[in-house]
């Protein structure tokens, strides 16, 4: 009965210290706890992993820049028609009237709204000269994409569009994808759609006809970039595995940037125009006017952050892991005692944090991680005073003086080496041999005789719990 008792208490007691300390919740799927304290062998210290921040509507966060600027209906004042009925012209455009302003903004507004609102361009008066509009999206921040890019046209789909990236701000662009009725004579390309992609040909840039159709366009109103299906490819359709989606991001860099972004561009090269000809004797017909735009994504912070602020008009990362910079780009001052890594996702679930380490503090003290197989996850917490010394902080020193200094030194017995570590008698353990080697064996230190302190007495509470234990 005692022994019952003995491992029953144990087993409890453990479950509370872990309860108390560790306050990240369950699941991992999402990389949303930069770092934990847990107790080790050489107390407490820091457990950390690789974070990242929670996805968002990034279209809160944007510039939109419209080119030429002076596309948006309005000024002067305009009336349309209905592409499906060239003779119900009732669409009124008036820049200086509320009621009646189409302004790009428009665009990101909240949806549900009646009667819709919505951005609108000027008609297309000189056909046959194109109506080309460029819609820019900066953020002035990297963002990586974690949905479907997807634009909502109140007017008819383009019949030709390209949807262009940014990886630099803007300075130079790349295709995302070709949208057309036709793709080989709009962009001499063989059509395609996502299905057709494969693992080995994600990266490709496609035509597709998919979005361009005018013949049902009062029923069909968006024009999507699919994000998910290209996921899918490697985590499955239901997107189960996503462990094999990150395994694949952190070791294909290529495929990790073709979902990175700072900057979107929208090239509006031709607009609906139904099932006929160009109508030249009635081009009110013929415009673009988008409702919304959807782009879910996240700050990138190479995972060493699980926040992102938006302050002074700028996305920012709230970096972790000693690092600094607007993607966690770098180490800060002081801890650039390795060069700066990003953090990987493995191994899954927690990845590998990277952090950056203190210049110059001599050899680092760290617990065993063989069990965790991975190195670089634990490190003695600098920070966090130890059970029985006050904390000190080394990151600025030469060099670490462990023990015999004016405020650590060894304890129970134990003898500074160099400064740097204390060798400790066989029946203690930790960094200053403040912790009694029992406390990590079966039972515990029980009594007095040991010679040794004894584990903190339970509260009544549990010792109630494991008396009703017993009593079964």
């Amino acid at each position: 009965m005692r022994l019952y008792l003995a491992l029953a208490l144990q087993a409890l007691w453990t479950g509370v210290c872990q309860a108390a300390i560790q306050h990240y919740p369950a699941a991992w799927g999402h990389y949303d706890v930069c770092k934990s304290q847990i107790y080790s062998d050489e107390g407490l210290t820091w457990d950390y992993m690789a974070c990242q921040p929670e996805t968002a509507d990034m279209t809160q966060y944007l510039k939109v820049m419209l080119d030429p600027p002076n596309i948006t209906c309005g000024n002067p004042p305009e009336t349309y028609c209905a592409l499906e009925n060239p003779y119900m012209c009732n669409n009124e455009c008036d820049a200086s009237t509320e009621e009646l302003a189409h302004p790009p903004e428009l665009m990101f507004d909240i949806e549900g709204r009646n009667p819709t609102t919505f951005w609108q361009s000027t008609s297309w008066k000189r056909y046959p000269k194109a109506l080309l509009v460029n819609i820019t999206l900066s953020w002035n921040k990297t963002i990586e994409l974690t949905d479907d890019i997807v634009l909502t046209f109140e007017s008819g789909r383009p019949e030709q569009m390209v949807l262009e990236k940014s990886l630099d701000y803007g300075r130079s662009w790349q295709p995302y994808q070709f949208y057309a009725t036709d793709c080989l004579d709009a962009f001499t390309m063989e059509p395609k759609t996502v299905q057709d992609l494969t693992q080995h040909t994600l990266l490709d840039i496609i035509c597709t006809e998919d979005y361009s159709r005018g013949y049902v366009w009062k029923y069909d109103k968006t024009v999507r970039f699919e994000i998910k299906d290209r996921f899918a490819l490697f985590a499955g359709p239901q997107l189960h595995n996503m462990a094999s989606l990150y395994g694949q991001l952190d070791t294909t860099k290529n495929l990790r940037d073709f979902f990175t972004i700072t900057d979107l561009r929208i090239r509006l090269l031709r607009p609906a125009t139904g099932a006929t000809m160009v109508d030249e004797n009635n081009l009110s017909r013929y415009f673009y006017a988008i409702s919304d735009i959807k782009v879910q994504g996240r700050c990138k912070c190479n995972l060493h952050a699980n926040s992102c602020v938006f302050d002074k008009e700028k996305l920012s990362c709230e970096c972790e892991h000693n690092t600094t910079g607007p993607d966690c780009g770098r180490c800060k001052r002081n801890y650039q005692g390795r060069a700066w890594s990003a953090g990987s996702y493995l191994p899954i679930p927690k990845g590998t944090a990277n952090i950056c380490i203190p210049n110059n503090i001599g050899p680092v003290i760290r617990p065993n991680v063989s069990s965790l197989g991975v190195a670089n996850r634990k490190e003695v917490a600098p920070q966090v005073a130890l059970s029985t010394a006050p904390s000190v902080h080394v990151a600025n020193r030469k060099r670490a003086r462990v023990c015999d200094n004016e405020l650590m030194r060894c304890q129970n017995g134990g003898v500074c080496i160099s400064n740097v570590r204390c060798n400790c008698p066989s029946a203690y353990t930790g960094l200053l041999c403040e912790k009694p080697l029992c406390e990590s064996e079966l039972g515990g230190c029980r009594g007095a005789s040991s010679g040794q302190r004894p584990l903190r007495p339970a509260s009544s509470f549990v010792l109630l719990l494991l008396l009703g234990l017993a009593l079964h």
